[in-house]
């Protein structure tokens, strides 16, 4: 989810020197055209992207030149545009200065990178009446090459976190599109995964975040890698494996771990919403899933959902638990952006 490459806009073509020469025109004048244009970098958000895999080969990329003038008024073809398609949710920065070049976050978003080089100006273009021939013309503008770093950051409406193996790959696949790998060890998901879900009309995008354990926020496991894709989720749904606990102490110690790597990264995650599931209840009999939820709901005052995503247990519940949870994070939105515009205008 991050890579560096370095882009080049095209160079502009040199305008060109040239006379009209043809029987019985004996003063045909100057006759050279432009140059063209040089094709310009320009960086696309493509919602049919999810990750940044297909710059991992190349590291130079190349805008296209812009052709030079030629005689009897003929203008150079311009340069082709480069176009450097990234998933929504890229932010681009410049290697040397670390400022932000292009923050895409909309499927269509355009940025222009680079610009590419002016075409010179051909002879033609400079007679006048005093300088009837004219044998000089314009060069064509250099190129730009710039050293940029692609960091991804994957927009989505709900986050689904938790330790490893805590059921979000099994979660994400039962109620979306998505099929991230799915076993019974720890690290099956090693990149985020995102999936589209409909429900009820609506439809939202979830993101299965690979586990975090303790000190991932220091780069433990696979650390701020993937914590980063946290900040920009609207939701955060919180899983929790009890099913392999002989004690609810167990689970909320995994529970709170989690929340204080997430805190030690950005302590702006704190304010998001959360949905708390206890996952796995399949495995567990109901005396167990009630002292389970009990115990989380003293510790933490507020309610919580279990859930199984084999048999199917309450999981419309928490769908629609985020489409509301979803809805919220919209009107205060909405509110927050209204008391803006009155203050400032």
């Amino acid at each position: 989810d991050e890579v560096k490459i370095q882009a080049i806009s095209g160079k502009g073509g040199s305008g060109a020197v040239s006379f009209r020469r043809e029987k019985f025109i004996p003063f045909g004048g100057p006759d050279g055209g432009n140059g063209g244009k040089g094709g310009d970098v320009i960086a696309e958000a493509c919602s049919g992207l999810n990750t940044l895999q297909h710059y991992r080969g190349i590291k130079l990329y190349q805008a296209e030149h812009g052709e030079n003038g030629g005689s009897r008024q003929c203008d150079g073809r311009g340069g082709k545009d480069l176009i450097l398609r990234v998933p929504v949710g890229t932010i681009i920065r410049s290697t040397e200065t670390g400022e932000v070049v292009a923050d895409l976050t909309e499927d269509g978003q355009k940025v222009l990178i680079a610009k590419g080089g002016r075409g010179g100006l051909g002879n033609m273009f400079f007679k006048t009446s005093t300088n009837q021939s004219p044998r000089y013309a314009q060069e064509g503008d250099e190129s730009i090459a710039i050293d940029l770093h692609f960091e991804l950051k994957l927009l989505a409406d709900i986050a689904l976190v938790g330790a490893p193996n805590a059921g979000k790959s099994t979660l994400i696949s039962r109620i979306s599109n998505a099929r991230p790998k799915i076993a019974d060890y720890p690290f099956t998901t090693l990149v985020p995964n995102l999936g589209v879900v409909f429900f009820q009309g609506r439809d939202f995008v979830v993101a299965d975040i690979p586990g975090l354990i303790e000190h991932a926020a220091d780069g433990k496991g696979l650390g701020i890698k993937f914590l980063k894709h946290v900040e920009r989720t609207r939701v955060l749904v919180h899983l929790v494996d009890c099913s392999m606990c002989l004690e609810p102490e167990e689970a909320f110690y995994e529970y709170a771990v989690v929340k204080a790597e997430l805190e030690k990264f950005n302590d702006n995650l704190m304010m998001k919403k959360e949905i708390i599931c206890l996952t796995k209840v399949d495995a567990m009999t109901d005396e167990e899933v009630q002292r389970f939820v009990r115990y989380f709901e003293e510790q933490l005052q507020k309610h919580v959902l279990f859930i199984s995503s084999v048999s199917g247990k309450n999981i419309d519940t928490l769908q629609g638990l985020m489409v509301s949870a979803i809805d919220a994070y919209k009107r205060e939105e909405e509110e927050e952006l209204a008391q803006n515009e009155a203050v400032y205008g």
